[in-house]
C-alpha cells in the first residue's frame, strides 16, 4: 500500500493524465481511511495543543498545514474513485 507522502508525489506527477488509473479501488478507499485516521490524530493533537497555557506557534502552524494537505490529498483521492460523467 501506498504511504500518503507517496500518493501525493503520484498524483503531482500524474496531474495532466489519468491520476490513479493504475490503482485499484480497494487500494485507494485503504489509503483514504488511513488518511482520514492520521487527520482525526492532527486535529485532536492540534486541539490538546491549544489547551495548554504556552504551546510552540511554529508546531502549531505545521500541524494545521499537514491537516490541510491531508484533507486535499483525501479530496483528490475521493474524486477519483467517481467516474467521470461525460455530458
Amino acid at each position: 500500500m501506498l504511504s500518503w507522502f507517496q500518493a501525493d508525489i503520484y498524483l503531482c506527477a500524474n496531474a495532466a493524465t489519468e491520476e490513479c488509473r493504475c490503482l485499484e479501488k480497494t487500494e485507494i478507499e485503504a489509503l483514504i481511511i488511513t488518511l482520514l485516521q492520521e487527520h482525526r490524530d492532527l486535529d485532536g493533537a492540534i486541539a490538546s495543543l491549544i489547551e495548554k497555557s504556552t504551546f510552540d506557534q511554529l508546531r502549531l502552524r505545521r500541524m494545521k498545514k499537514r491537516k490541510l494537505v491531508l484533507r486535499d490529498l483525501i479530496s483528490r483521492l475521493e474524486a477519483h474513485l467517481v467516474p467521470d460523467i461525460i455530458a
